[in-house]
């Protein structure tokens, strides 16, 4: 709307050029371009991108809007009119999928603005139920038989593999029976039905050092055709094969039912209003250290943020675009506070009891910063008061137009465990998921436990209606190169990556539909 006008005896005639940043890089790609419309202002393009929406990534656009005034096919040759940057998902975290930005980039003049619109295309609303089950699968337990289950992952456009399911373990045999579970064909092969789906076999280990008895691989077209039929996989180890010339395999994986039904998706309910409420809990036990040494995990050089402030900016840069006020409460737990010296489990970041919200992320890391100067660490580390502040405000509005995630990033060993499952089934039934980033080299076998991937939390004999926690140490994912924007980019990836399953089944649990967005 309201473009530059170029053009001498007529007005301009418009193209716009969308770069993309992939993850981790700071380098722009073109990806495609609108046709040309001649002579006007305000063009309406027809000419659509269609591109891979992932939540978990922050994925940058760039729009170059350019008058064509010359035959060359190369758009430097012509002219500039101003540009806009946005996230993807700013558009689609946007009222009705719909956002208008200001175009710049010419000085000393108005550039007018783009109006972007994005939709979901039809064929990533298919949910995928199915049951595996194995014959004859190596035996890895000393003791007892194996105790297996099946990992899958999806391929990725460049070659490597994301993990998209796990099942549940069967324990002490190797012929095992999984449960049926359900999975969103987008997130088994981005609806390419002719992408690679990888089948890894583990046998559990209560250590998490799961011993590998073999893979397979597949596609969603090669499943599907189970609907009329069993479909049997051999289960190969690729180091076995090699040193065994006898080798067949180890155990076979048949898929015993396949069926597909259309179902809402998490893009139907941001674009009918579903906000995003973001909440952030920081660990200020002692076991961290003094923050003003280079060695504790708060230490923030003038060169580098602290791996609590990389945490913190890697989600919540990702999650703010769900978000339409930008304001997040922000809690520490585990300091004594001034001028008493109290301990406190859930004291606000910006000292506001009343109001404890920042404003964006950079307010949190402002107001994070401030206490660490003004707090003294001390302990014990207790997760249940803050999961319990959080789900009370959950609580107060179920219909489905308010999601809640908390983020905890800690240093370590969990204090109130107890208390913190019971929180955690208690906080199941409501709509809020649990995200926990640990920081520094400590053991976290106990939270490995809360995520509940393998074995569903629970507490005096209540199991967690749905999964609601994941846990990551932050360490797997720094960059070897020192590059932050890639160790916060693959954080954010994983860390991210189940709440809109997540808040899914919150949805279906609760019969909750999305609202229709005003056309």
């Amino acid at each position: 709307r309201n473009l530059l006008d170029m053009d001498t005896f007529s007005k301009s005639d418009p193209v716009v050029v969308l770069f993309v940043q992939s993850s981790g890089s700071s380098e722009w790609k073109e990806y495609g371009r609108t046709e040309v419309i001649d002579n006007t202002l305000n063009p309406d393009f027809v000419r659509k991108f269609v591109l891979d929406y992932y939540f978990e990534e922050k994925q940058n656009l760039r729009f170059d809007v350019y008058n064509v005034d010359s035959k060359s096919c190369s758009i430097l040759k012509q002219d500039f009119l101003g540009q806009a940057f946005v996230a993807l998902g700013e558009v689609i975290g946007s009222q009705r999928g719909r956002l208008e930005r200001a175009l710049t980039g010419v000085p000393g003049k108005r550039c007018g603005t783009i109006l972007l619109l994005a939709e979901e295309l039809s064929n990533c609303r298919d949910i995928v139920t199915m049951q595996l089950c194995a014959n004859k699968l190596d035996k890895k337990d000393f003791f007892g038989k194996s105790d297996p289950f099946l990992v899958f992952y999806r391929s990725n456009e460049d070659g490597t593999f994301t993990i998209c399911h796990k099942t549940e373990v069967v324990k002490n045999t190797l012929n095992p029976v999984w449960q049926p579970f359900t999975i969103p064909v987008r997130a088994l092969c981005n609806g390419d039905y002719d992408r690679t789906v990888k089948i890894d076999v583990y046998d559990w280990d209560r250590d998490g050092s799961h011993d590998f008895i073999g893979e397979f691989a597949t596609s969603y077209r090669e499943l599907s055709r189970a609907q009329s039929q069993f479909t049997v996989y051999e289960v190969l180890n690729p180091r076995k094969k090699c040193k065994k010339k006898k080798y067949v395999n180890s155990g076979t994986v048949t898929l015993l039912s396949f069926s597909v039904e259309s179902e809402f998706t998490f893009v139907d309910y941001i674009r009918g209003g579903t906000q995003l409420n973001f909440t952030v809990a920081i660990d200020f036990t002692a076991s961290n250290g003094m923050p003003s040494q280079p060695t504790s995990l708060h230490y923030a050089s003038p060169y580098q943020l602290s791996a609590y402030a990389l945490a913190l900016k890697a989600v919540g840069e990702v999650i703010q675009d769900y978000d339409s006020d930008k304001l997040f409460p922000a809690y520490g737990f585990g300091a004594k506070l001034p001028p008493d010296g109290k301990i406190s489990h859930q004291f606000p970041l910006n000292n506001n009891v009343d109001n404890p919200s920042c404003a964006g992320i950079e307010g949190v890391l402002e107001c994070y910063l401030q206490s660490l100067r003004t707090v003294q660490l001390y302990g014990p580390t207790n997760f249940a008061p803050v999961i319990n502040q959080v789900a009370r405000a959950a609580a107060q509005v179920t219909d489905g137009s308010q999601y809640h995630v908390l983020l905890i990033i800690t240093d370590g060993v969990i204090s109130d465990m107890l208390q913190t499952k019971e929180a955690i089934v208690t906080a199941s039934s409501l709509p809020m998921s649990i995200i926990i980033v640990g920081v520094g080299p400590a053991e976290f076998e106990a939270m490995e436990e809360l995520d509940g991937d393998e074995v569903r939390v629970s507490s005096r004999g209540r199991y967690a209606e749905r999964d609601i926690v994941q846990f990551v140490p932050f360490r797997d994912y720094v960059d070897d190169s020192g590059n932050q924007v890639l160790s916060m980019a693959r954080l954010a990836k994983d860390v991210l990556a189940e709440i809109p399953e997540q808040l899914l089944s919150y949805m279906k649990t609760h019969d909750i539909k999305p609202r229709r967005a005003e056309p």
